[in-house]
């Protein structure tokens, strides 16, 4: 089942070609998936890393989202599921010694945060 289609899911935001790599994402998306949304922003908001910031704003993106579409109530907004998959790698070549070039890939990222509704 989609989660467009999940009657439980209030709110869903997804950022696409986010220019940090999947794994690096996932740091950040795996310490919140589960939890409440309050807790889960103050713990993005207090850890120093460059995907805990992209996640926060997403974050903050779903849950405006649920108080929009479904008109919900924030205090019981829970990360229902979030997921990173990988997106579009940039391709681009380091000089290295005696002529030689070796290939630096650029990765990036698609992040999506699904809310639900618990009472």
């Amino acid at each position: 089942m989609d989660a467009e289609q999940d009657l439980s899911v209030v709110g869903k935001a997804t950022l696409r070609h986010a220019r940090i790599s999947p794994r690096k994402a996932r740091l950040m998306v795996d310490l919140i998936r589960g939890k409440q949304v309050e807790p889960a922003l103050q713990i993005l908001d207090f850890s120093p890393k460059k995907s805990a910031v992209i996640t926060a704003k997403l974050l903050r993106s779903a849950i405006a989202n649920a108080r929009e579409q479904r008109d919900a109530n924030v205090d019981n907004l829970w990360i229902k599921s979030a997921w990173v998959d990988m997106g579009r790698t940039m391709r681009r070549y380091m000089p290295r010694a005696q002529g030689r070039a070796t290939p630096i890939r650029k990765r990036s990222a698609h992040i999506t945060i699904v809310l639900e509704e618990k009472d």
